[in-house]
């Protein structure tokens, strides 16, 4: 998931051509079930990376009374918030045809 900056996934809201995004399922639903369980891989994989990345920074502390600011996991959680959403990436790997999937019930 290091790749995530290089991606040309949109920030922002995007409509799409519907039949360019059921093209190869000829179901708007299927399709929007398969990008849903791809974005939700994206997510754990967005999510375990990021704990790794925080826990690097961590700081262990017993007083409960004080509350230390870490500049290093301040930046590491802005850069996260900054990058496309985790549903952006799994519609721009289904139109790339990048995400293989198969119908059991065929």
């Amino acid at each position: 998931m290091s790749n995530l900056k290089k991606t040309e996934a949109p920030v922002s809201t995007v409509t799409y051509d519907k039949n360019e995004f059921d093209a190869s399922t000829q179901n708007i639903y299927e399709a929007i079930a398969i990008v849903a369980k791809r974005s939700i891989q994206i997510n754990s994989e967005i999510k375990k990376e990021l704990i790794e990345k925080l826990d690097e920074f961590a700081t262990y502390n017993d007083s409960l009374e004080e509350i230390f600011e870490n500049k290093e996991q301040i930046e590491v959680s802005k850069y996260y918030e900054k990058l496309p959403k985790p549903h952006t990436l799994a519609v721009e790997e289904w139109l790339d045809g990048k995400i293989y999937f198969r119908n059991t019930e065929k």
